[in-house]
């Protein structure tokens, strides 16, 4: 794994919070976009369906959440999700994302250790804050093409999520989430989707 430099987490200090709203609200709106006749498509998550991806999704912000000492996480694994939760996959990514953005107001700028639910564990916010954008958005995005929803990424949420990414995830790689690096240039977005092991839909 990539050592977290000085350098990144002071690229990431003015913008953590925008990265993070916006990661969010890119998730809500989508998962809130998807018909009733929806939720069992494909994605390009290949084993999880859009229920399934939004179940993830919403685990793993708990399990941020829960790091952050805010409620006690997924009541499920995040990595084999059912798509069947609850009262249904919208109502479990509102709660998952309300806990949440309540345990990230809890952390400052500055604070070195942040613990996370990540396997190289503890981080600085900056990096910490993002690495949970991250899962959020490009599950965003997922669902918005398996779905026929508009892109949520935009380069402003992209280009922060690529520079805090690269590097930090190979050991996340191996659970399912994130497939090998796809081959090719473009946007920031587009950069991203592919480090990331997804295709951009252009």
């Amino acid at each position: 794994m990539e050592t977290t430099t000085p350098e990144i987490v002071s690229q990431l200090a003015p913008v953590w919070r925008d990265v993070l709203a916006g990661a969010y609200e890119a998730l809500r709106t989508v998962v809130d976009g998807v018909e009733p006749d929806q939720w069992q498509l494909a994605t390009p998550c290949a084993e999880w369906n859009v229920a399934q991806v939004a179940e993830h999704a919403a685990g793993d912000q708990r399990a941020f959440a829960a790091a952050l000492g805010v409620g006690t996480g997924p009541a499920y694994n995040p990595f084999s999700p059912s798509g069947t939760i609850g009262d249904g996959p919208v109502a479990l990514v509102a709660a998952a994302l309300s806990e949440t953005t309540t345990a990230w107001a809890t952390v400052t700028d500055d604070t070195e250790n942040v613990p996370t639910p990540l396997p190289f564990g503890p981080l600085p916010t900056p990096v910490a804050a993002v690495l949970c954008a991250l899962d959020a958005a490009v599950h965003a995005w997922d669902i918005a093409v398996a779905t026929g929803q508009e892109s949520p990424l935009t380069e402003e949420l992209s280009g922060p999520i690529l520079a805090t990414a690269t590097g930090r995830i190979e050991p996340l790689r191996d659970w399912g989430a994130y497939g090998p690096i796809v081959a090719g240039e473009g946007s920031s977005t587009d950069r991203l989707l592919r480090y990331l092991g997804r295709r951009p839909q252009n």
